[in-house]
């Protein structure tokens, strides 16, 4: 796999720098570099590219503020002369922070980084292409693959109990395990992938799946210690799903 990236730095010494490191450096692709977060920003977005790196502290448009403009898909790796922003950067899901002056050997561990990213990436989308079975009547994916801590996991459906939505992240209770597996990813994303005959949504936060519950306490379904909420919005479609599914007396 090879990543098309960019180099954004307002220093030409620190730009001709890195550009040495990413032309010895196999799997990188240089597409371009920029002076300023602003020409950037105008060239990323007719172009966009794999990997940015990219200075913080820039007249204009400064590298934090740029990071938070990019498509999604787009990793980017800090590098800056200053240490107190590296808790921002990892704020922004930053691949790595890179310290300058910046030796070859940092530079390669922090595009190895990426690259094990976008590879787990294309893993997991192959790995739910084969679980979802796609146009084959009579025949139901039993699990799915989420990234987590650069790794792929499958999980079982039967042993999911609950999904919670964090903004960029989702926390998947599974039965039997002490720590809820934690990946980044949408829970509507998340739920696209789930079969609708088994999970709904009853919050904006949250994901159940209906034959794992055992009790329902004032409008909150309980799983042992945890409360979850069902909110207005969600309460008529749920209970109505538990009626199709389970009639209640």
């Amino acid at each position: 796999m090879k990543l098309r990236c960019v180099v954004i730095d307002d220093e030409p010494l620190a730009v001709e720098l890195l550009e040495s490191y990413v032309r010895k450096t196999p799997f990188l692709e240089l597409s371009g570099s920029y002076g300023s977060g602003s020409a950037a920003f105008e060239a990323l977005h007719e172009q966009p590219v794999d990997l940015v790196f990219c200075d913080i502290q820039m007249p204009g448009l400064n590298g934090m503020e740029l990071s938070r403009m990019l498509p999604a898909e787009t990793r980017i790796v800090f590098t800056t002369a200053f240490s107190r922003y590296a808790v921002e950067g990892f704020r922004v899901n930053a691949v790595d922070y890179l310290l300058k002056p910046i030796g070859y050997t940092e530079f390669l561990a922090a595009a190895e980084k990426a690259l094990a990213w976008f590879e787990l990436n294309a893993r997991t989308a192959a790995a739910t292409a084969s679980t979802s079975v796609p146009n084959t009547p009579g025949v139901a994916a039993k699990s799915l693959f989420v990234k987590t801590e650069y790794r792929l996991q499958q999980i079982e459906f039967d042993r999911i109990l609950y999904i919670e939505g964090l903004k960029d992240y989702v926390k998947i209770h599974v039965e039997g395990e002490p720590h809820p597996v934690l990946s980044l990813m949408s829970l509507k994303s998340l739920e696209e992938q789930l079969p609708a005959d088994r999970f709904i949504r009853v919050h904006r936060s949250y994901i159940v799946q209906p034959s794992k519950i055992r009790t329902i306490e004032r409008n909150r379904i309980v799983f042992g210690k945890e409360y979850i909420p069902v909110s207005e919005n969600y309460r008529q479609a749920f209970f109505d799903f538990l009626a199709d599914h389970s009639p209640i007396v």
